[in-house]
């Protein structure tokens, strides 16, 4: 079995709110820039505006896992494509008592040159989510609204 594993580190700083970071990102020589401050959302008691949360970094998962994917399957079947972009929204309710993650609604759009492609790249975004290891990794229900462009 193949088997991968993603370091991350999270230190609590003040307030609701701390400081996410992984070794394994280090782009430049500031310690700082492999991290990512969150906190607790603003609907929470205590939670903090305009920063990532988990609710948020959950969506981006799912959302950024579908790019990737796409992004593999595209080359890998030869589409041509000139931009991919994909708005989520990820629904947080109550569920007996618990909070979850219900539904994660993605808006995925592609961008390309040649009529005769609509139907494949569809195709192709929808094997995307199938495959996506996050999608697969998660019980909330993922929804997809696809839209191909024609430039």
């Amino acid at each position: 079995m193949e088997r991968h594993i993603y370091n991350v580190d999270i230190n609590w700083s003040q307030d609701r709110k701390g400081l996410m970071c992984s070794p394994e990102i280090n782009e430049s020589k500031t310690a700082s820039s492999n991290c990512i401050e969150v906190a607790t959302p603003p609907q929470f008691p205590m939670g903090m505006p305009n920063i990532w949360s988990p609710e948020h970094l959950f969506t981006a998962a799912v959302s950024s896992c579908l790019m990737t994917t796409f992004l593999a399957i595209a080359e890998n079947s030869k589409l041509e494509f000139s931009a991919f972009s994909c708005n989520a929204k990820g629904i947080l309710e109550k569920v007996d008592g618990k909070f979850l993650m219900t539904e994660v609604m993605l808006k995925p759009k592609v961008y390309i040159k040649n009529e005769k492609d609509v139907g494949r790249a569809k195709r192709i975004v929808e094997k995307s989510e199938a495959v996506c290891l996050i999608s697969n990794s998660i019980k909330s229900k993922i929804t997809m609204e696809i839209q191909i462009i024609i430039e």
